[in-house]
């Protein structure tokens, strides 16, 4: 393939939109596998501030031309999933359990019941996918990673970060008269 003989630099694959991409996921990923040895608040002021970097890294994500689709492989598997999830409810407790209006719904004035526990445990089974199958050697995988963390943002977790961001901000600065928490 000709794309093969192109320069990194020139390739949107290898641009810098996606390697800060890769920056920003691997932190986010690395601290919560680390998130037994947090505190609730310190996991609670990371996710305050890192979920706005994600969700700007990955809407800035170049739009990637797939050669060869087949080449998607998903890592995180159910244990591993559960087990993140176990240690964050555990963390977050009662403050775990938010609402949110989905306006992608049709009954959009209806509260939905979430989870910051599942909220961050998919999204960081999204990018933990996407960074596994970027560091595979063929160019293929690093294209089907790129295109199905941009797809996964667009219709999975994008929504996820807004609505555990604006949670996460009600639990770090209460109003003086709130009773959410």
């Amino acid at each position: 393939m000709a794309d093969d003989k192109l320069p990194p630099g020139d390739d949107p694959v290898y641009s810098r939109k996606v390697l800060e991409m890769i920056t920003v996921a691997n932190e986010y990923c690395l601290f919560l596998e680390k998130a037994e040895e947090y505190s609730p608040e310190e996991l609670l002021n990371f996710l305050q501030k890192i979920s706005p970097l994600i969700y700007l890294k990955s809407a800035l994500l170049p739009d990637i031309i797939v050669d060869d689709e087949d080449a998607v492989e998903h890592y995180v598997n159910e244990e591993q999933w559960e087990y993140l999830f176990n240690v964050l409810y555990n963390k977050f407790g009662e403050k775990d359990q938010f609402y949110f209006v989905d306006l992608r719904e049709n009954s959009h004035h209806d509260p939905v019941k979430g989870s910051l526990a599942e909220s961050f445990t998919d999204i960081y089974q999204d990018l933990k996918d996407f960074l596994l199958l970027y560091q595979k050697p063929l160019k293929a995988f690093k294209e089907n990673a790129v295109n199905e963390c941009r797809r996964l943002f667009e219709t999975r977790y994008g929504s996820r970060l807004i609505n555990a961001q604006a949670a996460i901000h009600a639990i770090q600065y209460p109003e003086e008269d709130s009773t959410i928490f």
